[in-house]
């Protein structure tokens, strides 16, 4: 463990210098690219949305605080401090929001037998048709040289991308394209943001200190109750035993990747100027301070 007993205050003390941190090279860029806008009207609200999301990027990379962030404990209080970050100057305001990039579960992992089918008893749970997880499965196993799928999904679409899901709209598109085959609407029953987290990285594990309720349900088969109770344990966990898992779900849960400190971030900043607004949302490695999996909205 990094920290001594006196973890927990050092831990705040170096999330609130991280805080402080932000705060003031925000503040600093935001008076810069207030003091540009003579020259840069035509552009200015770009340029200043770059400046912003550059200068947060570089603040990740060279900060002390988030270093020292090398285990579950100092990850918890660090998010439980700094996750939500509301900034304004003069007549912009950024929102910045971090959060573990591993609570969900990315839709291209599900290529073995045993996770299809906790996927499929899931979905059954949700009165969601089997079917949907053929059309799932086809859309990450790539392109059969036979042209032998689980579905006729690209009979229909042929152009739909099959190599893996790589965005939540190809998610969207996909679960409309259910809806209208199969003339239902099951799946609005189940709130797809807080159960999958796209990426096409298909060994992606699962932190299991901040898995989703949705995610334990899927992962062990439980009801939403034990979910729940086992979400609210997120940030105590060390190993299985602090689990508390019966034999049963033990085994459900090995058929998936996971861990109990996945440092890495899921980082979204909302920009909003003068009725103009820029949503950025990337993942950020805390170990090889990278970026990656970004996403930019206008």
């Amino acid at each position: 463990m990094l920290y001594s007993k006196s973890k927990p205050a050092i831990a705040l003390l170096l999330t609130l210098m991280f805080i402080m941190l932000i705060t003031v090279s925000i503040a600093v860029s935001l008076k810069y690219v207030k003091n540009s806008t003579q020259t840069l009207k035509d552009e200015n609200f770009m340029f200043e949305v770059t400046t912003v999301i550059n200068d947060f990027v570089n603040i990740l990379k060279t900060s002390s605080e988030l270093n020292k962030v090398t285990d579950s404990d100092a990850l918890a209080l660090f998010l439980a401090e700094s996750s939500l970050l509301p900034f304004e100057s003069q007549d912009m305001r950024v929102m910045i929001e971090m959060k573990s990039a591993r609570a969900k579960i990315n839709p291209n992992t599900f290529n073995t037998a045993q996770k299809i089918n906790r996927l499929q008893n899931f979905l059954l749970s949700k009165t969601v048709n089997p079917e949907y997880t053929d059309m799932l499965s086809d859309s990450i196993n790539g392109i059969k040289e036979d042209n032998v799928y689980n579905s006729d999904i690209f009979v229909e679409y042929p152009s739909l991308f099959r190599d893996y899901i790589a965005s939540d709209k190809q998610l969207e598109k996909l679960n409309q394209i259910y809806k209208i085959k199969y003339h239902e609407e099951s799946l609005n029953n189940i709130n797809f943001n807080e159960l999958f987290y796209t990426s096409n990285d298909k060994n992606s594990t699962i932190d299991l200190n901040y898995a989703t309720p949705l995610v334990w349900e899927l992962m062990i088969g439980c009801d939403k109750e034990r979910a729940m109770t086992l979400n609210a344990g997120s940030g105590t966990y060390q190993s299985l035993e602090d689990l508390s898992l019966d034999k049963k779900e033990i085994v459900a849960l090995s058929y998936f990747s996971t861990s109990y400190f996945s440092p890495i971030l899921d980082v979204s900043i909302n920009i909003h100027k003068n009725g103009e607004s820029a949503f950025v949302r990337f993942e950020y490695n805390i170990v090889t301070k990278k970026g990656s999996n970004f996403v930019f909205k206008v």
